[in-house]
């Protein structure tokens, strides 16, 4: 007895941290490791090579390691665990990742166990709920934990340093890709059609009249706080574009009929009407360039922001992709023209010019770094795509084209041979986002030089930059880090950020974190010659110069905010902003009541009227993770009997909520939004097979309106897993507040919901079913 009491003692004097740890692996937490005065036998560990250590000149010495429990921890991290009672490791075959989890709920004594004892059921979030009596302090761990991909929740800790080693810079070709040393030499023909001479270069030419504009410090005043004069008009495939100028000499947008095309440079003269090909090698693609893309580029070329929220997986984000391709292209090939021009210009007057003549002054045509375009895009099958189409647009029928590291480019961007489909029917616009490579860790830089392309190129030689913002945020770092470096980012002069709307699904503090630090002033020289810097580089003013064009499929305010806040363009912005006609409430097929409530205290108003026994079977849908965290510590707290599913619980975690929930042992579920964006399936009402795996809803409640207006109806309709003779007892319960506007619109309708929002009514109810009808 004493002996028990001893351990028992010893384990109530654990953290809850540790208790986990004790749990999960068996034994104390190497902190607690008792060193003994005696040294143990020293012994040879063969650790895995770093980057750091592939780098060091091809040193291949072992260093003499002490082999510590967490070292051996580690190294079990790598290999399978033969253990039954591990059933958190089973499941994680790639070839069983996509199997119908249905089928576990029916497997009860199966999922039973899957904890080991019934004390399991008060921990259901697994080592997310670890401190969850501290608010404060799981909400402030919720910012580190925000999902930055579809695979990040999972990843173990060998598979991100197998990302870690994917680091390669072609330094092999850099005195050929070299801005500074090369220029126009007489004879090369073919290299002066594609450069423009100097002083030939036309002056309507958008690109000539943006960068060689110069402002005063009054404009500035006027581009930062100033009012902005708004305009709005209709273009026919864009619909309604709201302009806002801050400087008036500048004039708003033009109609359709009077937009000019940008003059694009000599190299994409012949290519550019078949950008569509250039984006779909395999072809299918329509020949031409539409006339949504005729509208799209005639706002691009004016240098104007662009913010573009339309463009959805299955409909214009493929034609967007290709237009902004083309921008970024044509600046980049013009910046780089001009310099090879100013270039030849002065090595000809070095030679021709005679001892103790007065030098001349040079031509500004450079940033304080070289890289000129940063395009963001969440996964790496983006970033294949996205230089697939670069490359196709520079290739030429007579003409060859040159392209370094396309190999390894192919073999790390593109999707693996043996990758099998998944087993589990997903919907079109899933399949969309999802296919091809999807990891969201990656960062690459191309340089340009005539018809030559270099890929891996270092970012201080590069013209273009593709990234994810989690790529980036590992290298810029933050403040107090000894390793960080954000210098390459000054001089960008176009921002291409593409699907937005997926990098609210990951981290959108990464991209905030981007932003914060684009056009800043480098803390090194980096070579420059500070004679060929232009001036409004020198000032600071380059956040004043860089077009930034943001493309996502819904409206957010987060993503209104990233334009109003982070960007401060002196030729203003264009948003397109068509109102939604019809609401997501329409595709919703069960018949159900729903009733939609202004925003208030939801733990004091709407929580306590679920807690009847007669109101079981809740579902409470929470669109943020920071809800998410605040909602279930309370419960908790209140000691109410729920399970959660989030996008960072296992598999194991997942089917034995699942399972609680439907027999009816947990009254409540906590779902997440972001879980439903990864794990989303095809939900067939009409035969009722494959259905989503949440099934016993019988009341649902959003916590908030779903991103993701199609969401809205997908939820509802999962009621009909349940039973379908239920119907008459479903209940389904919406808060809203007035800063949720556009959601509602996209939910309900534009007109209705210009109505719930004006109306003194606190509550509004729609019945939806087989009649189609609200009331």
């Amino acid at each position: 007895m004493g002996k028990r009491r001893h351990n028992n003692q010893l384990f109530n004097a654990l953290s809850k941290k540790d208790k986990k740890h004790l749990k999960d692996f068996g034994e104390e937490h190497p902190f607690h490791d008792v060193v003994n005065e005696r040294p143990e036998r020293t012994q040879i560990v063969k650790l895995r090579g770093t980057p750091q250590q592939a780098d060091d000149d091809g040193s291949e010495e072992e260093e003499l390691e002490q082999e510590t429990a967490y070292q051996k921890l580690l190294t079990t991290l790598g290999r399978p665990v033969d253990n039954d009672h591990s059933e958190d490791e089973e499941g994680t075959d790639d070839e069983e990742e996509d199997e119908e989890e249905e089928e576990l709920v029916e497997e009860g004594e199966s999922d039973g166990g899957d904890g080991g004892s019934d004390s399991d059921d008060d921990d259901d979030d697994g080592g997310k709920e670890e401190g969850a009596g501290d608010g404060d302090e799981d909400v402030s761990e919720a910012a580190g934990q925000e999902k930055t991909g579809d695979g990040a929740a999972e990843r173990g800790v060998g598979e991100e340093m197998e990302g870690a080693e994917e680091e390669f810079t072609d330094k092999e070709h850099e005195s050929k890709f070299c801005l500074e040393s090369n220029f126009i030499r007489e004879g090369e023909e073919e290299d002066k059609q594609d450069s423009q001479p100097p002083g030939e270069e036309d002056t309507k030419d958008m690109f000539v009249q943006h960068v060689d504009t110069e402002i005063s410090e009054e404009d500035v005043e006027k581009i930062v706080s100033g009012p902005r004069a708004k305009t709005t008009l209709t273009w026919p495939k864009m619909g309604t574009l709201l302009c806002s100028t801050p400087l008036e000499r500048l004039g708003p947008v033009s109609q359709p009929k009077d937009a000019i095309l940008p003059a694009f440079h000599k190299v994409l003269e012949g290519n550019w009407r078949s950008l569509n090909q250039a984006s779909d090698p395999e072809g299918g693609a329509e020949e031409g360039a539409s006339p949504f893309q005729m509208e799209l580029l005639g706002l691009m070329g004016t240098y104007r922001d662009v913010y573009y929220p339309e463009s959805s997986p299955l409909g214009t984000s493929q034609q967007v992709r290709s237009a902004y391709c083309l921008h970024a292209l044509n600046h980049v090939l013009k910046a780089n023209s001009r310099v090879l021009a100013h270039n030849s210009l002065l090595h000809r007057q070095q030679t021709e010019s005679k001892a103790g003549a007065e030098p001349q002054d040079e031509p500004r045509d450079q940033g304080l770094t070289r890289p000129k375009a940063l395009i963001l895009v969440p996964f790496r099958d983006a970033a294949l795509r996205v230089i697939q189409t670069l490359i196709g647009l520079m290739e030429s029928k007579n003409k060859n084209m040159d392209v370094s590291n396309k190999k390894r480019f192919k073999e790390a961007y593109g999707e693996e041979a043996d990758v099998k489909p998944p087993k589990v029917q997903k919907p079109e616009d899933y399949r969309a986002t999802f296919s091809g490579n999807v990891d969201d860790h990656f960062r690459i830089g191309i340089s340009i030089l005539r018809r030559s392309l270099r890929l891996y190129a270092p970012f201080y030689s590069s013209d273009i930059i593709v990234a994810s913002p989690l790529g980036l945020r590992t290298l810029l770092g933050t403040e107090g880090e000894s390793k960080r470096d954000f210098d390459f980012l000054s001089s960008v002069e176009v921002l291409v950020v593409d699907q937005a709307d997926v990098f609210l699904m990951q981290n959108w503090e990464h991209v905030l974190h981007v932003m914060k630090h684009m056009n800043l002033q480098p803390l090194e020289s980096h070579n420059v010659d500070f004679s060929r810097v232009r001036l409004w580089n020198l000032n600071n003013w380059a956040k004043h110069y860089r077009q930034t064009m943001v493309f996502s499929a819904i409206q957010d305010p987060q993503i209104n905010n990233l334009l109003s806040k982070h960007c401060s363009n002196y030729r203003g912005q264009v948003a397109v902003k068509n109102i939604p006609k019809t609401g997501s409430i329409c595709q919703v097929l069960v018949q159900l009541p729903h009733v939609f409530q202004m925003f208030q205290f939801f733990i004091e108003k709407v929580l306590p009227q679920y807690k009847d026994s007669v109101m079981s079977h809740t579902m409470i849908y929470v669109p943020s993770y920071f809800d998410y965290v605040r909602l279930r510590n309370h419960m908790k707290k209140a000691d109410m009997s729920f399970a959660s599913t989030c996008e960072y619980s296992s598999r194991s975690e997942v089917s034995r909520a699942r399972h609680q929930f439907q027999a009816g042992d947990k009254q409540f579920l906590l779902f997440t939004e972001r879980f439903h964006f990864y794990k989303r399936r095809v939900v067939n009402v009409l035969f009722m097979v494959n259905l989503f795996t949440i099934r016993g809803i019988h009341n649902l409640v959003f916590y908030g309106l779903p991103t993701y207006p199609h969401y809205y109806s997908e939820v509802c309709n999962m009621l009909a897993a349940s039973s379908p003779t239920q119907g008459a007892s479903w209940t389904c319960t919406v808060l809203f507040s007035r800063y949720d506007a556009h959601r509602l619109a996209t939910v309900v309708g534009a007109k209705r919901a210009g109505q719930m929002l004006h109306s003194n009514k606190g509550v509004h109810l729609f019945v939806t079913g087989e009649d189609d009808k609200a009331s």
